[in-house]
């Protein structure tokens, strides 16, 4: 696999997650609450009261995340890949840490599913920095 098409399919992912978890909060926000992740499970309700002014600006952030992914993916441009890496880095790191340690309304498995999505979220970014740190693997393929 060339490191171009790692690169897009590493921002498609993270743009994507983005996407759902922005456009589900922002327009649906009581429903984000009370069933995100979705399929039975409920993993934002057990953390504290339904604030919707919350729910929603999480949403907004979400999309701005992707909106800077998706301009990485479309570009390409090591600048644009840095700067979305570097933003899904702040965005996921602290919640990454917050959920490490606060898994208490989580069942086990729960926990460990919710963990590891969130350390793939903190550790794409890495990667991507990783690779693109010479500017010729991403302009010469």
């Amino acid at each position: 696999m060339t490191y171009r098409r790692w690169v897009r399919i590493a921002l498609g992912y993270l743009g994507l997650v983005a996407i759902v978890i922005g456009a589900w909060a922002q327009v649906a926000p009581r429903s984000f609450y009370d069933d995100f992740p979705g399929f039975g499970r409920h993993w934002v309700r057990g953390d504290g009261p339904f604030n919707e002014h919350l729910v929603r600006d999480v949403g907004g952030l979400n999309l701005a995340l992707a909106a800077v992914l998706i301009a990485a993916l479309v570009t390409l441009s090591r600048s644009m890949i840095i700067t979305a890496s570097i933003a899904s880095l702040v965005s996921g790191v602290p919640h990454l840490a917050y959920h490490l340690f606060n898994t208490d309304s989580m069942g086990t498995g729960d926990a460990i599913v919710s963990i590891a999505g969130l350390a793939l979220f903190a550790a794409l970014p890495i990667l991507l920095i990783v690779v693109i740190r010479t500017p010729s693997r991403i302009a010469a393929q």
